[in-house]
């Protein structure tokens, strides 16, 4: 009985550690697949709710501003940079648009000026898009924030007020030998006014500077420059000639009329001094005549032949005629003289 007894103790013994063995394998069984999903669950949650986040935050960057869409139409423009909030795609979109100075070239545009001749002209256009919600959303409408295509069409109004601007210039305004002459800046003012208003109110952009780049002259309008500028020139060479002329007909003019004065006032002075030997002469002929009127004679005739008879002069006188009668006669006897003479002679 006692053996019996043991072995039911034994065996019920060994059936409750097996019970219990196989219980304890059930209950991990029943916490484990009960716990996992709950966890992937959580980290899923966690997931989604990161890139819905993700999703729903906008990047504004500077030199940036950033149009925010609700089913395609510009709802809000961000202009502040850094992170902000929108609904996450499909019910909200965010679109960069650049804010940065862009350039614009017009190429090369062939038109007329005011006086009828044609001139090659580039120009350039620095613009930006305006950093406001109205002209962000005006350009996003006008251009689909291509800026590609924003530079394409301000091409064609640079082009076209090029056309309007030039016709109000003449060609020797733009291109001239003298400097003082030329009107680029006025040009390129004028020309900053025809696109200024347009281009902002088309397409919300803001012209900062306008510039020539090139300005040239086709050939036949380079043939017809040079032949108004070569007569030109001979204009001014013809006024200069006809100022040198008059200048130098004017000095020679006061300096014929001063050597008039100068030999008036010689004549003057010479016929002063004439009368005054003539008036001295006058008294020594007198005194000459009044002490001895034969040798007055003698000198008188003297002074007739040395007028008269010159080197050439050829003379058929009669030799008794005075005054050549002294060549024949000689010097007469002077009294006094003779008188002497005669007292000498024994």
């Amino acid at each position: 009985m006692s053996l019996f007894h043991n072995h039911d103790h034994h065996d019920h013994a060994g059936h409750d550690h097996g019970g219990h063995h196989h219980g304890h394998h059930h209950h991990g069984e029943a916490s484990g697949p009960a716990a996992f999903p709950w966890r992937r669950a959580s980290l899923a949650a966690v997931l989604i709710a990161f890139a819905v986040a993700a999703a729903s935050l906008v990047q504004v960057r500077c030199g940036e501003a950033t149009v925010v869409t609700r089913f395609g139409n510009p709802s809000r423009v961000l202009l502040d940079p850094g992170l902000s909030w929108r609904w996450p795609a499909p019910f909200e979109a965010a679109i960069p648009v650049d804010l940065r100075l862009r350039t614009t070239s017009s190429g090369l545009q062939d038109v007329g000026t005011r006086d009828g001749l044609r001139i090659i002209v580039q120009a350039y256009v620095a613009w930006q898009v305006q950093g406001d919600p109205d002209n962000v959303k005006r350009f996003m409408r006008a251009v689909q924030n291509q800026p590609d295509e924003a530079a394409r069409q301000i091409r064609t109004f640079v082009g076209s007020a090029l056309e309007t601007t030039a016709a109000s210039f003449d060609l020797s305004s733009l291109i001239n030998t003298d400097a003082s002459q030329v009107r680029i800046a006025d040009f390129e003012n004028q020309l900053r006014q025809q696109i200024d208003k347009q281009l902002l109110t088309t397409y919300g952009v803001r012209v900062l500077q306008v510039g020539v780049e090139r300005l040239t002259l086709p050939s036949v309008t380079l043939n017809a420059t040079v032949d108004r500028m070569r007569a030109e020139r001979e204009t001014i060479a013809t006024e200069r000639t006809a100022i040198g002329k008059r200048e130098a007909a004017q000095i020679r003019s006061a300096a014929e009329r001063d050597a008039r004065i100068v030999e008036a006032d010689a004549t003057v002075k010479a016929a002063d001094i004439e009368a005054q030997s003539r008036v001295e002469a006058a008294l020594i002929y007198g005194r000459a005549y009044a002490s001895s009127p034969q040798l007055y004679n003698l000198l008188r005739s003297l002074d007739t032949l040395g007028t008269v008879v010159g080197p050439t002069t050829k003379l058929i006188l009669r030799t008794d005629a005075a005054p050549f009668r002294v060549l024949v006669d000689g010097p007469p006897q002077l009294d006094g003289k003779q008188d002497g003479k005669a007292g000498t002679q024994p």
